[in-house]
């Protein structure tokens, strides 16, 4: 990934802002210089003429096509919007990392105001169309209980099946390319973070769930990341699954995990979260539709620290439709590309189903995945 030289003058003028902000008093020099300045209250210091009352209506202004980043900074609080970012080169900059939350709640089984389910594709609280997209110092969520949910006796929500608990925080899709989250938490239970599309480069972010929660064709570097796996209390599915790629062939990475640490909350079991399983979803073909065969998952972890909490395989199978119309055909580890290259921790240990990756291999993805 090429962050350009727009990224370059935008990380040295984010970092200005910081050095201003540590040392002067007043909302008005954390903001000075921002296209929008999102507040829900009019805060006093706050530049006149310039300030939205919602993300929406600042994403709503930010012009298309665009000849520089056009960023907006967002204060303390909680945005309870379901957004859909289209214009190129937006960059969000929260005031407090996890105090600026945006947040929406829908979940795939649940029924949406159109009386449809919401389905997976439709739950994102910020899906992202669009290239040059920058997000620092700020909380992404679905606010989607799937705890509270499982623990219903009879819930209809506790499948992997369409109208399941899938619940995604962010969704980059379309023309989304060029992306990149810095200090960023994402969180749901499960289908958490979506890179189906374009590269997104994420540093010292958190990003949590339960289930397939990091999950797509994209390709998404996590660079000195925290990887939290929760709690999954439904009986029928006590393990737990980071990654589910669905890397298409032509594309030689995918899911990198580089230099990341693997925790989990409390009372996730040992040895019963799986670093991965191959995604292969349906597509429609001539002769009818059935999992792409084009779609061969590339996930890897590289010098990561890794909890207990991880199964000593690593790897693990995944259900699709064959051309035959078997909806329960399973797609093995081996018949993608899982690699692992000098991992440490309790759960680095044990006899993995994925390979392990050469010194010269892992150089070599660090750069492609840059």
């Amino acid at each position: 990934m090429r962050t350009g030289t727009l990224a370059r003058r935008e990380i040295l003028r984010v970092g200005m802002a910081s050095l201003a902000l540590a040392g002067t008093s007043g909302h008005a020099a954390a903001t000075s210089g921002y296209d929008a300045v999102v507040s829900p209250l009019d805060r006093a210091g706050l530049p006149p003429g310039r300030r939205f009352g919602t993300l929406g209506t600042a994403f709503a202004a930010a012009p298309r096509p665009a000849t520089r980043p056009f960023r907006i900074w967002l204060a303390r609080g909680v945005f309870e919007e379901q957004l859909v970012l289209e214009a190129p080169d937006v960059h969000l900059i929260g005031e407090d990392r996890t105090g600026t939350r945006l947040r929406f709640t829908a979940a795939s089984g649940q029924i949406a105001p159109d009386g449809r389910y919401w389905g997976t594709f439709r739950t994102p609280t910020l899906k992202v169309t669009a290239p040059g997209f920058h997000a620092t110092n700020l909380t992404i969520e679905n606010g989607f209980d799937g705890i509270a949910e499982m623990r219903k006796t009879g819930s209809r929500l506790m499948s992997d099946a369409p109208a399941g608990p899938q619940a995604v925080a962010l969704m980059l899709a379309g023309n989304s390319d060029r992306a990149r989250l810095d200090r960023v938490d994402l969180h749901s239970h499960q289908d958490t973070f979506f890179p189906d599309t374009g590269s997104v480069l994420l540093r010292d972010c958190l990003v949590s769930g339960s289930y397939d929660f990091i999950f797509g064709a994209g390709l998404a570097r996590f660079d000195a990341c925290e990887i939290r796996s929760r709690l999954r209390p439904d009986p029928m599915q006590g393990t737990g699954y980071i990654a589910a790629p669905s890397t298409l062939s032509d594309h030689p990475a995918g899911l990198v995990f580089d230099r990341c640490r693997l925790t989990h909350e409390p009372g996730v079991p040992a040895r019963s979260v799986y670093l991965g399983r191959p995604w292969r979803p349906s597509k429609t073909f001539p002769d009818g539709q059935y999992g792409n065969p084009e779609a061969i998952g590339m996930a890897a972890f590289l010098d990561c620290w890794m909890g207990a909490h991880i199964a000593p395989a690593g790897w693990t199978e995944m259900w699709f439709t064959d051309q035959a119309g078997d909806s329960r055909h399973m797609l093995q580890p081996e018949e993608v590309r899982f690699s692992e290259f000098r991992n440490r921790g309790p759960g680095a240990a044990g006899t993995r189903r994925g390979c392990e990756m050469s010194a010269a291999r892992a150089r070599w993805l660090r750069l492609r995945a840059s």
